[in-house]
Formats: structure tokens, C-alpha cells, sequence
């Protein structure tokens, strides 16, 4: 009735005379304007959060899903908010739902469900660029909030990762019983140049089978010296049979007529019993 007006602090005022908007913003506090040719507007400078409804698109690669986010923005410009647009904030959800439809139709699937923040930074540029200078609207932040798709790329795709899991299990198996291997073989390099190496495992092997409940194991100790022994006899034995085949006689050869091969001269064959 007297022209007093309350702004809080996360209020802006804008003053209309006559239906001019006068130069300049009200601050927060308690003013007074003319109440026979002042109106005064009242503008919320907080940041709002406003839920984009889900989208049906087709991204670049012909996969439909449905798209959701959420978009945060405040007014940095009252005037502007007021004057310039009727609406704000109906117009800004119009405009995130017009980008979001139109920035997930140029990107793939993969995309969209790995790269959430290149995306989400690609959609606060795109909604900031026609809301921040005419509108006096600035953009905070823009987050995709979920992605669905259809229950036949759902089961494809978990067919992909199992196969991708069986993959990598597969590979890892392989590079083990390789290194398995490779280890094996130096051991038996290592036994191979000790001999005795190869008795302890031996009575290691045979304690470790032991050690089970289950099993009942007679071993028969042999000793090293013993093996040793009998390796040096049939080396030696071997070293006799080869002077002894090199001093056997050759049969003497007889030469025929020309054109013929010629036979060795010696006692015939003979037949081996029934």
C-alpha cells in the first residue's frame, strides 16, 4: 500500500514504470518503489536443476535408446530474463530437449555409454550458446542421467562380454601353463647337471604324498652311488663293443667281367632253423 517492498537475498528486483524497465537491479533488502506507477518483478538468482524428460533417438550407428538427463543453470542477467523471454524456464527445457535429441543422433553407442563426460561437456555448449547472451541464462552443468536400450542390444551385449571374459580367461590360462613349462624345463636343466638334485625332489615328492591321510606310500630308498655305478659299467661296456665291431674281417671282393657288379667272396648264408 506504501510502496515498501521486501527482496531476499537470493532475490534480484526488476522495476517497471509505466511498462519501461528503469536502468539499473534492486538488491536485496527493503526498498521502496512508487506503487501508483512502479511494478516491481521479482527474479530468482539460485541455481535451478530441471529434469529433460526422455528422449527416443537413433544415434550415429542405428542403435534406438532412450536418453534422459538433467540440466542446471541460474539467471546471471535479470533484465534480460525478463524482457527477452516470456518464459525461462519453460524455454530452456525446450532447448535442452532439442540438444540432447540432436547431440546423441551424431554420437555412436559406444560413445554415449563410455565417454559420459565428453558428452555431458558437449551438451552444456550446445544449451549455453543460445541461453547465456540473449537470455542472460547461464548453463552450469549438464549430466546424462540414463541411457536405455533395447532388451535385444541389452542380451547382445552381454553375449559380447561373456565371449570377451572366456577370451582373456583363455589367454591368461595359456601364458601360465607356458610359464609352467618354461620353468619346468630349466628345472630339469638344473637336475640334469646334479643328479642328486633329483633324489631329494624324489624323497620331497614322497613326503609331500605322505602327508595325506588317505594314502599309504612303501618307498625303497636306492642309493645315488649305486646309479652312478651302474652308469659308469655300461659306459664302459659300450666302449668294449665298439673296438671289438671295428677289427671284424671284411669279406674279400672278387671283380667279374665288364658290366657286371662285383661280389664279395665268402662263405653263403645261412638259413635260419624252423
Amino acid at each position: 500500500m506504501f510502496g515498501f517492498k521486501i527482496i531476499r537475498q537470493y532475490e534480484r528486483g526488476v522495476v517497471f514504470r509505466w511498462g519501461r524497465a528503469l536502468p539499473g537491479i534492486r538488491e536485496p533488502g527493503l526498498i521502496w518503489v512508487n506503487p501508483f506507477t512502479d511494478r516491481l518483478r521479482k527474479v530468482n538468482m539460485q541455481i535451478t536443476a530441471a529434469a529433460v524428460p526422455g528422449q527416443e533417438t537413433i544415434t550415429r550407428d542405428n542403435v534406438t535408446m532412450r536418453v534422459d538427463a538433467v540440466v542446471y543453470y541460474r539467471v546471471v542477467d535479470p533484465v534480460k530474463a525478463i524482457v527477452n523471454v516470456q518464459d525461462y524456464r519453460f524455454a530452456v527445457a525446450q532447448v535442452a530437449q532439442t540438444s540432447l535429441r540432436a547431440v546423441t543422433g551424431r554420437s555412436d553407442m559406444d560413445r554415449l555409454l563410455s565417454q559420459r563426460a565428453k558428452v555431458n561437456a558437449e551438451l552444456k555448449d550446445v544449451i549455453d550458446e543460445p541461453t547465456e547472451q540473449p537470455w542472460g541464462i547461464r548453463v552450469e552443468r549438464v549430466e546424462v542421467k540414463d541411457v536405455s536400450l533395447p532388451a535385444a542390444m541389452t542380451r547382445s551385449m552381454s553375449r559380447q562380454a561373456e565371449a570377451e571374459r572366456e577370451r582373456r580367461a583363455r589367454i591368461i590360462g595359456a601364458d601360465g601353463e607356458y610359464q609352467a613349462a618354461t620353468k619346468l624345463a630349466q628345472a630339469a636343466s638344473v637336475m640334469a647337471a646334479d643328479p642328486a638334485a633329483l633324489q631329494l625332489r624324489l624323497l620331497q615328492t614322497v613326503v609331500e604324498v605322505a602327508a595325506e591321510k588317505n594314502s599309504r606310500v612303501i618307498a625303497v630308498p636306492i642309493p645315488v652311488e649305486l646309479l652312478r655305478f651302474l652308469d659308469r659299467v655300461a659306459s664302459a661296456a659300450g666302449r668294449a663293443q665298439r673296438p671289438a665291431r671295428e677289427a671284424q674281417p671284411h669279406p674279400p671282393v672278387v671283380h667279374t667281367e665288364a658290366g657286371q657288379d662285383e661280389k664279395p667272396v665268402g662263405p653263403p648264408p645261412q638259413s635260419p632253423p624252423s
